[in-house]
């Protein structure tokens, strides 16, 4: 019965919403990330990116309100969500992203105000600026200048980084780098392979040493895992490279294998 009405629904949508072949195939011709897809997965990622745009808000800021942001860069900027659930069922794509209600563009990176107590229980209080932010049941923010230069193999993607976080959120209020885990992965292997990447960057660090990612992901579990899934998208020889445990890891939990659609180095600079 379940399965008879999701088809009946989808049906309804389709009759109401026709997918926009032409505008798909511009949204993936302006970003390397999608017109590296194989023709099948393009197929099913534009088709859940179409139903993501008319499910969630898309907004932008009063202030960008003459700022070019047709059709192709909407469903551009839907498919860059749906990558992560790509290689899930439409159950546990919109159990996933239940908490994504609107994913909204500023004009420029923003400060917030952060208290953090050290270890000594002593108060500091700074100004931290941010690409992007989210919370629970907030909506995704995302500064426009930098989700301008996401998109590319680059291991920088701030939609990724921010959609990670509310998958991390999928069992918890807050972020600590443990999303609810599918049955073939335990608990005890997910902490394990993080932690040995966490102690890696942070031995790293202490050797003020460059890390094989960004040294942000030191700075949070949350992080780790959203920057991670920054690199496993955008730089995954990478992160293979850097953390071969880790890749194996993540391509079991999202069910893909960005390897695969790696364009040549030179390729993806360029184009990125």
């Amino acid at each position: 019965m379940l399965e008879h009405w999701r088809r009946w629904r989808a049906a309804r949508f389709a009759a109401r919403h026709p997918f926009p072949t032409e505008t798909w195939a511009e949204a993936r011709a302006r970003l390397p990330l999608l017109s590296a897809l194989s023709d099948a997965d393009a197929e099913h990622l534009g088709q859940r990116a179409w139903c993501f745009v008319h499910a969630k808000r898309l907004s932008l800021h009063p202030a960008l309100a003459n700022t070019p942001f047709d059709e192709p860069a909407r469903l551009a900027l839907a498919a860059q969500a749906c990558l992560l659930t790509l290689g899930w069922s439409d159950a546990e794509h919109h159990e996933a992203f239940a908490n994504v209600h609107e994913i909204l563009i500023l004009p420029e990176a923003f400060e917030r105000r952060v208290e953090e107590m050290d270890e000594a229980g002593v108060m500091h209080q700074y100004a931290d600026e941010r690409a992007g932010e989210t919370s629970f049941q907030g909506p995704v923010v995302v500064a426009y200048p930098d989700l301008m230069e996401s998109g590319g193999f680059s291991g920088f993607n701030v939609l990724i980084h921010e959609l990670a976080h509310k998958l991390d959120m999928g069992n918890s209020l807050d972020v600590d780098g443990f999303p609810p885990l599918p049955r073939d992965i335990a608990a005890n292997e997910w902490h394990r392979v993080f932690t040995a990447v966490w102690d890696d960057l942070q031995a790293r660090l202490a050797r003020s040493e460059d890390t094989p990612i960004d040294d942000y992901a030191a700075s949070h579990p949350g992080e780790c895992f959203a920057v991670c899934c920054e690199y496993f998208f955008s730089a995954p020889d990478q992160l293979d490279e850097a953390y071969p445990a880790l890749y194996a890891l993540l391509s079991r939990y999202f069910q893909q294998d960005p390897l695969t659609r790696l364009p040549p180095r030179e390729e993806a600079s360029t184009r990125g």
